[in-house]
């Protein structure tokens, strides 16, 4: 059983009881959050597919805090003139597990 959300303009696959990175949400604290904004539901043998999203289902989600990402490596490079550099970040996430599926 999974479903897809969209969640900060990004469409996530979530199944119960496993954890994702989210791009970092602005004023959301640890907690329990629900997202309401289902594009599809699958349960194994159906899928329900909202248009564009579905009205009877919800993902129940536990924020647990935010993470820091891989680091992001990038290069500028002049030829022939000896320069160099190199830059790099890591990105911030809010990372999240799913608790439940919940179909009304």
């Amino acid at each position: 059983m999974y479903a897809i959300v969209e969640l900060g303009g990004k469409q996530y696959k979530v199944e119960k009881g496993i954890t994702i990175n989210v791009d970092k949400i602005k004023g959301q604290e640890p907690g329990n959050l629900i997202c309401d904004k289902v594009l599809m539901f699958s349960d194994g043998d159906k899928v329900i597919v909202g248009k564009p999203y579905l009205s009877n289902v919800k993902v129940s989600l536990d924020v647990i805090g935010p993470v820091k990402g891989m680091k992001v490596r990038g290069i500028k490079f002049k030829k022939r003139k000896n320069y160099t550099r190199t830059l790099g970040h890591r990105p911030l996430f809010l990372q999240m597990k799913v608790n439940d599926l919940i179909i009304q």
